[in-house]
């Protein structure tokens, strides 16, 4: 079969690799329908050094389940499924209390003997405890916002929880890609009145306001934190969904978070100390968030989706095939693409 395979920054190749097949009992082998390209893929698309071999690519699909291991019941040959970003059993104490990100035999795709999601099959551990079947057909409609819920959907939720977002709030949304984007999706869902993104390219903050963003903040530093200061008299926000990881961004996030608010920080780190410290220490901020268990999201953002209420699809707004990929990740990282939708 075909798959990506990264081997160096800016070097990635579609190549042959072993084709998915059921390993382990509890395996299950997924013909791939749809995957994407993750705003995190470009972290190591900037920096990875050169090596002989390469890294199998991609974390976000939804596919057709194509054979099942002896062990496997909760899915069966032909059912239409999404797979979150970490692989989990559903059975440890972690899976039970809803963060499978940690759980004791999970683990992430692409790493060891796991496919990648970028690729036309892949092979998945713990079938029972991370697929979701979907109610839809393979080619349903649906299937960009469906997609999001493997990962960016989830990934704004667990941003706007750890943000303790709730009815009459004021949120400030740092970044303006398919996370920020999803996070303003999600606090507008769970009741926000004020919705700040803090962003500088028209063309997302546009999909920003119809999610339902109030206000659009284009300044950066200390500028954007006085900037959100005049919106929310003087104060700052209640709430703040750091979805970037850089230092600079979760600088602004501490700057404009009110006394006693909370930060919700999703974006992955790309500093080895939380910055900010010393103003969330004085200003009693709370800090949440991390890597978000996605798996635990999908069955309470699903029916908003089947229903027509969210369209976290917004989201892709290129959609290349698996050879087309190289392309999409030079697109996503010269900021031509927001988030790249992959039909291999």
């Amino acid at each position: 079969m075909r798959a990506t395979v990264m081997y160096a920054a800016g070097d990635v190749r579609i190549e042959d690799v072993p084709d998915a097949r059921i390993v382990k009992p509890t395996d299950a082998v997924v013909r791939v329908t749809r995957a994407c390209i993750c705003g995190s893929d470009l972290w190591p698309y900037k920096s990875k050094p050169a090596a002989e071999q390469g890294q199998r690519m991609g974390h976000e699909f939804i596919g057709v389940v194509e054979e099942t291991g002896s062990e496997v019941s909760t899915v069966k040959k032909g059912d239409v499924v999404v797979a979150p970003f970490a692989f989990s059993d559903g059975s440890c104490e972690f899976c039970a209390e809803g963060l499978q990100t940690s759980c004791v035999n999970g683990g992430f795709w692409g790493t060891g003997d796991v496919d990648g999601g970028q690729g036309e099959a892949v092979r998945v551990p713990h079938a029972d405890g991370t697929l979701f079947v979907l109610p839809v057909g393979e080619d349903d409609a649906l299937m960009p916002s469906l997609l999001t819920l493997s990962d960016v959907y989830g990934t704004g939720h667990h941003a706007a929880l750890g943000a303790r977002v709730a009815p009459g709030r004021i949120v400030a949304v740092v970044g303006d890609g398919a996370v920020g984007l999803c996070g303003v999706l999600a606090a507008k869902r769970l009741g926000a009145e004020q919705i700040i993104i803090l962003g500088r390219h028209q063309d997302r903050t546009d999909i920003a306001r119809e999610f339902g963003a109030t206000d659009v903040v284009a300044e950066r530093g200390d500028e954007a934190a006085d900037r959100v200061r005049e919106l929310t008299g003087g104060h700052g926000a209640h709430s703040v969904l750091e979805c970037v990881g850089l230092e600079e961004s979760f600088l602004t996030a501490m700057r404009i978070a009110r006394p006693g608010g909370a930060v919700g920080r999703v974006g992955v780190p790309q500093t080895p100390a939380i910055p900010g410290n010393r103003p969330a220490f004085s200003h009693n901020i709370t800090i949440g968030g991390g890597v978000a268990p996605a798996r635990a999201y999908i069955e309470e953002l699903l029916p908003d989706i089947l229903e027509g209420r969210v369209n976290p699809g917004r989201v892709f707004d290129s959609t290349v095939d698996l050879d087309g990929v190289p392309a999409g990740y030079r697109a996503m990282d010269d900021r031509e693409a927001i988030k790249v939708l992959v039909r291999p």
